[in-house]
């Protein structure tokens, strides 16, 4: 792998509390951001300016997630409501509800037409992509779910909970596949490889594990991270995979040998997050990597493979 060169394009501020999500706009070179203040944010990547506020919401933000291939977005409060926004009409299509506290992760199976969500109930619950009426829910675990990844051929699902297990399910019928205890604390982001072979996940306990995608087998362990492991982003083109901490720092990955290629922190004279990374986010394009955190700044870096 050739070497890697970060810099630090755009500072994008305004929030006046902690980013907990960020995604990809629906117009191009556009990004939503949200977290412990009162609505979503829109901004426009070109000029690195304000855009506008996408909607009011009615507690904290804990997960954006764009439906493919449509305009909408998706939004996961703490009050366990989850908004469906029309971003082109910027109005709201309909609001869903789990039964108890917060949701943390949504993600879509777009073969399927469904929408799927988990979070402080440990469920899982399925909607109609259509009509949005709740299909399915049914217990993952007896405790709080914060991440779903979703395989690239959509075959398969994982969910990571508060325990330090990680669940493996068969995308189509929702069956367990397998179950695993990864982390000695809570699993705080997973995410598979683009070829759907390994598995990758990281917890407070600030390891980040890879594992065999067909039965949840240990191929990997090591400590990336001071601290918690927010996110685990593959690069939409390049075999690499960034890391994000609350050890105020992200790094770039080889990922076929797991090598370390950039370490990009206030440490090593970057520009960079001065309190916990709890987000983060490459562009559709790869050309950037978008950060954010406790300092409620979003920070846009222009990496080049």
């Amino acid at each position: 792998m050739n070497r890697i060169s970060t810099e630090l394009a755009t500072v994008l501020t305004g929030h006046q509390n902690q980013i907990f999500a960020i995604e990809n706009g629906f117009f191009p070179h556009t990004l939503f951001t949200a977290g412990n203040d009162k609505g979503v944010v829109e901004w426009d990547l070109q000029t690195g300016a304000f855009k506008r506020i996408l909607c009011a919401v009615s507690s904290s933000v804990y997960c954006l997630y764009l439906i493919p291939d449509t305009a909408y977005l998706t939004i996961g409060l703490r009050d366990g409501s989850i908004m469906i926004v029309d971003v082109e009409a910027q109005k709201l299509v309909v609001r869903l509800k789990v039964d108890k506290g917060a949701v943390f992760s949504i993600k879509a199976l777009t073969h399927k037409q469904e929408l799927i969500a988990v979070g402080e109930d440990g469920q899982l619950y399925v909607w109609n992509l259509l009509d949005f009426n709740l299909i399915y829910q049914f217990r993952i675990s007896d405790t709080i779910i914060r991440v779903i990844a979703v395989s690239a051929n959509e075959k398969q699902l994982a969910f990571g909970d508060k325990a330090g297990n990680i669940y493996l399910y068969d995308a189509e019928a929702y069956h367990l596949l397998a179950k695993v205890k990864g982390h000695n604390m809570p699993v705080t982001s997973l995410s598979f490889d683009p070829e759907g072979l390994h598995l990758f996940s990281g917890g407070r306990d600030a390891k980040l594990v890879v594992w065999n995608a067909a039965d949840l087998s240990q191929k990997l362990s090591y400590i990336p991270h001071m601290f918690t492991v927010y996110g685990i982003l593959f690069h939409p083109e390049a075999p690499v995979f960034a890391t994000v901490s609350r050890d105020k720092t992200f790094k770039i990955w080889d990922k076929d040998t797991y090598g370390l290629l950039k370490n990009v922190s206030r440490d090593k004279g970057y520009e960079s997050h001065h309190l916990s990374i709890n987000v983060g986010l490459w562009t559709a394009d790869g050309a950037y990597f978008i950060t954010g955190g406790d300092d409620k700044i979003i920070r846009i870096w222009k990496v080049s493979v």
